[in-house]
């Protein structure tokens, strides 16, 4: 079913049961990545940062499963010197969408508005005063020696919000007839959380106390009536400090219901 379908997903760890079985039939790139071949039509459904949607005026999203964290993420964080209060310049992770947004959504917040550059290469963050990363990135520059403090994006916005923080969903383009392919990730996604202990067991990144605690721990999958409120509330927030329109999120459940 899913050989015929163009996807793509994150090359992260934190997809591992969202995409668990459906490897070969998957085009594994970066967030900003997805977001363009999605646009592009090379793509029919990706798992794309949250704000792309939220800024599109067309996209729709899979209801249930998505890539959330309900307190600390331990993968999104700013990495800083500089007190968060005195911040002028942060460099950027360059595969991030949602986690800049949201960086800028809660320094606005504290009336902190900093330049923002990209990062020209994961091997220079560590010389850099502030510097966002997610992903892999991330896990890598937490293990590894550093002097920075670690801002966890996912706390701040439950210390902020009381509310989860949904980092990616599976969208698809408005021109795309979704309901069979949304099955089809519907019940990888069950299966996958089902096999959770063994394909963390499996998966060579990283080692497995670091997996344990993060996969289905820091990480969860479950986009409940909490998670689409976030994602609500994110939006709003969105809107004020951006000053860009968006679009509350059109979910597609897989079920005769449809559309929702």
């Amino acid at each position: 079913m899913l050989a015929r379908h163009r996807v793509g997903s994150v090359p992260y760890l934190n997809a591992l049961p969202l995409t668990a079985g459906l490897e070969p039939a998957i085009a594994f790139k970066p967030p900003s990545q997805l977001a363009r071949d999605l646009a592009a039509n090379r793509l029919q459904t990706a798992l794309v940062s949250t704000t792309e949607v939220l800024f599109s005026a067309d996209w729709k999203a899979l209801d249930g499963f998505g890539i959330l964290s309900r307190g600390p993420v331990h993968s999104v964080f700013l990495a800083h010197h500089t007190p968060l209060k005195d911040l002028r310049v942060v460099h950027l992770d360059p595969a991030s969408c949602t986690s800049v947004n949201l960086l800028r959504v809660l320094l606005a917040e504290q009336g902190v508005h900093p330049e923002f550059r990209p990062l020209t290469s994961y091997a220079e963050a560590p010389s850099l005063s502030d510097v966002l990363l997610i992903g892999n990135p991330a896990l890598e520059f937490r293990r590894a020696p550093h002097t920075h403090h670690l801002w966890d994006l996912g706390k701040a916005w439950h210390t902020l919000t009381g509310l989860p923080f949904t980092y990616a969903v599976w969208a698809f383009r408005s021109d795309f007839d979704p309901l069979d392919l949304a099955q089809v990730l519907t019940e990888a996604a069950k299966f996958g959380l089902s096999k959770l202990p063994q394909l963390i067991e499996a998966n060579p990144e990283f080692d497995l106390p670091l997996r344990r605690a993060y996969v289905g721990g820091y990480i969860q999958y479950r986009i409940d009536e909490a998670a689409r409120a976030g994602i609500e509330q994110f939006r709003q927030l969105l809107e004020r400090h951006t000053g860009r329109s968006t679009r509350a999120l059109r979910w597609i459940n897989p079920s005769p219901a449809g559309i929702i």
